[in-house]
């Protein structure tokens, strides 16, 4: 959910920095940041990638799954009709099966959001009480290389055309050279164009592109950046570079929320997008997020999949549960 606290983003960051927000300051802070024990990192998620579910709670797992996926379409290829079709199965997953639930949200370019908004109809809302939510990306994705003002254009449009949340990149190239209080004011900007003439927001998801990151030091550092900047989600990938989300990365980027949320209290939200495309990878993460922040962030406001194939997989293991064997593939559709 979007920053409601009286205190704003500026605020809180100039707080934990103990300054603005320029390049000298924001070094002295990230730098100063303890550097990541890449082995134990690796070694914490394989132990917790090893970990099993009863077969009771499997039945849970599946459905939370499926509520915590932003159904995604982003091709160049993209139609109204194709979209049209994404809506329709992110509102009745398994057509056979009623008590299948809906996905968070649908994730399209920002000239497919009006053609979302329509599709959806009652159903557009928040995923906390059942809705779907649009999300729309933006700020030039999957490369981030354009002018500030074409960024927040591309924001601004998104949300008037009833985005609920936009999923922005960050500049890497800006971030490797070490200006960080460019990154810092740009994503700052992109929250300011999330905000509506009502004055409520839509949600900012920061992409940080972490194939193109290089180290989990630039990972854990652009991470921390893109919160103190005002990100209510950090999210891994634009699904475009590989690799894009693994499980190091994302335990990683949840332990940043760990510890954002241990010094200020405000919980963020983690996205992993890309490449997650078996239901028992998925429960690895949900593993990782029980583990590392608790239970009470596998909700649709903490915690989401970037995904366009897992949602079939998820839909054959949840009917083998119910039947005992597999369907064959034309019983779900094919995106």
């Amino acid at each position: 959910m979007p920053e409601t606290s009286l205190v704003t983003a500026r605020e809180r960051a100039v707080a934990v920095l103990g300054g603005e927000p320029d390049d000298a300051t924001l070094r002295r802070y990230l730098h100063g940041i303890p550097g990541v024990d890449a082995v134990g990192l690796e070694q914490r998620a394989a132990g917790l990638g090893t970990r099993s579910i009863k077969t009771s709670s499997k039945a849970w797992a599946l459905d939370r799954i499926i509520s915590l996926i932003d159904l995604t379409t982003l091709e160049g290829a993209d139609t109204p009709g194709k979209v049209r079709s994404l809506v329709a199965k992110a509102i009745t997953p398994d057509p056979a099966d009623a008590t299948t639930p809906r996905v968070a949200a649908v994730c399209v370019y920002g000239d497919m959001v009006p053609f979302a908004v329509d599709a959806l109809g009652a159903a557009h809302g928040d995923p906390d009480d059942g809705g779907v939510s649009v999300a729309a990306v933006a700020t030039a994705f999957p490369s981030g290389r354009a002018s500030l003002e074409i960024k927040l254009a591309d924001t601004a449009e998104a949300v008037a055309a009833g985005a609920d949340e936009i999923d922005m990149v960050i500049d890497r190239g800006a971030f490797l050279a070490g200006r960080y209080g460019q990154v810092f004011d740009q994503i700052a900007a992109v929250k300011q164009a999330c905000r509506r003439p009502d004055g409520t927001s839509a949600s900012l998801k920061v992409i940080l592109e972490t194939g193109e990151l290089v180290t989990y030091d630039n990972v854990r550092r652009a991470s921390w950046l893109s919160i103190l900047a005002g990100g209510d989600f950090i999210k891994t990938s634009t699904g475009k570079v590989q690799p894009a989300a693994t499980l190091p990365v994302t335990l990683l980027m949840l332990e940043v929320v760990r510890d954002w949320h241990l010094l200020t209290g405000q919980r963020i939200g983690v996205k992993p997008a890309g490449g997650i495309r078996a239901s028992k990878d998925a429960v690895k993460y949900l593993v990782t997020v029980a583990e590392t922040v608790g239970e009470e962030w596998l909700v649709p406001h903490l915690f989401r999949f970037g995904a366009s194939s897992l949602l079939n997989d998820v839909l054959l293991q949840r009917q083998k549960l119910s039947t005992g064997r597999y369907s064959g593939a034309d019983y779900v559709t094919i995106d």
